[in-house]
């Protein structure tokens, strides 16, 4: 396992959202698409946050459920990314070491390119046996 890399365990299809899009937009996106991130990309589609379900608990307990929030109030700015060619032991030590469960992918521009999760983790390392 050390010499894989994010590239092979990582989603490529990221579901983006403007850092204007409403909470309540956000959270109905992520029940559609049955994921538990979301990429926060601006006009120029270059990262700046990530919205997780984790966050909408913070959300409910702070607020109305139907107020018009935007998902740039809940979002987490500090943008911690990895690259697809990242060894996966590296990504797993920074999942933990960060205390989080999404990492978006970028490019050597910046450009998110896929997402890498703890369930993209367990699964890669459930196949190993096989």
């Amino acid at each position: 396992m050390d010499d894989i890399f994010v590239a092979r365990v990582m989603s490529a299809d990221v579901v983006t959202v403007g850092p204007d899009t409403t909470v309540e937009a956000a959270a109905q996106r992520m029940l559609e698409e049955d994921i538990g991130s979301l990429v926060v990309v601006d006009e120029n589609e270059e990262l700046v946050g990530i919205l997780t379900n984790t966050d909408f608990v913070r959300i409910v307990a702070e607020r109305q459920p139907k107020d018009e929030s935007t998902v740039s109030e809940f979002m987490d700015e500090t943008i911690r990314t990895v690259s697809a060619q990242d060894l996966v032991t590296d990504v797993a030590a920074r999942l933990i070491e960060y205390g989080v469960h999404h990492l978006p992918v970028v490019d050597d521009d910046g450009h998110v390119v896929g997402i890498v999760t703890t369930t993209d983790l367990t699964s890669y390392v459930s196949t190993l046996d096989e």
